[in-house]
């Protein structure tokens, strides 16, 4: 800031500070307190180079330090809610702020969109055989090579039971295929073992391109369609949705 920059003073920054709290009040959007903490960090900052606090620095940066361990702890508290405890992928919440952030990307840069269904196959007689403790097993486990297979940018989030949601950014319905097919074959590579016992695992799936605008209900319908066709055709087996 240079040294002709108006200057927030003391009183201002008190009211302002007032008037942040009053905000994360009135809001149970850790989202929402997070930005509102971000802006009261930023005015904390901007103290340094006011006048009347320059006796009082260790005050200031005190502040600062408990501004930013609040936001890490919220950003932590906001990765807990937003994921299923099971099998560490999102739970719906973050599927839903997921595919919002990813298509308004896709809609801004005119990109790809894949998304993904995958299903276990046959999972009701695998949990009725070796009992529901071993079904818990098989969904963390195939969730956990799942995350190995994707990017980064790539999002798994548990959609219901035995059901999850791929998004896969920037990527063509081909290259979506041949990601998919590669967990499958992950999957058979790697079978859980429970109790000593490999356990007989496949998943089926169905794939779309998310069109320009297309929301996050009609997608997934397309796709889960697609799943069921892949069931209806033997499982073990990932087809594309109709356009």
């Amino acid at each position: 800031m240079s040294k002709d920059a108006p200057q927030t003073g003391i009183s201002d920054y008190h009211q302002q500070i007032e008037s942040y709290a009053r905000k994360i009040r009135s809001t149970t959007d850790i989202t929402e307190i997070i930005s509102i903490l971000d802006v009261a960090l930023r005015e904390t900052k901007g103290l340094e180079t006011n006048n009347e606090v320059q006796a009082a620095q260790a005050q200031v940066q005190k502040a600062e330090r408990k501004i930013e361990v609040l936001i890490s702890d919220l950003e932590e508290l906001r990765k807990l809610a937003h994921a299923d405890q099971l099998t560490g992928a999102l739970n719906r919440r973050g599927l839903d702020d997921a595919f919002t952030r990813e298509s308004a990307r896709a809609d801004r840069n005119r990109s790809y969109l894949c998304v993904a269904m995958i299903d276990l196959d046959n999972f009701k007689c695998l949990n009725d055989t070796y009992g529901h403790q071993a079904g818990d097993a098989i969904l963390a486990h195939l969730a956990g090579l799942a995350k190995k297979v994707l990017r980064p940018s790539d999002t798994i989030a548990r959609f219901g039971g035995e059901e999850f949601i791929l998004l896969l950014p920037d990527t063509s319905l081909h290259s979506a295929m041949s990601v998919v097919h590669r967990l499958q074959q992950n999957l058979a590579a790697n079978p859980l073992l429970y109790n000593g016992q490999p356990l007989p695992i496949t998943f089926s799936g169905g794939l779309a391109v998310r069109k320009w605008n297309e929301s996050q209900s009609t997608v997934i319908e397309r796709v889960d369609k697609a799943l069921y066709s892949a069931k209806y055709a033997g499982k073990n087996r990932v087809l594309p949705a109709q356009t």
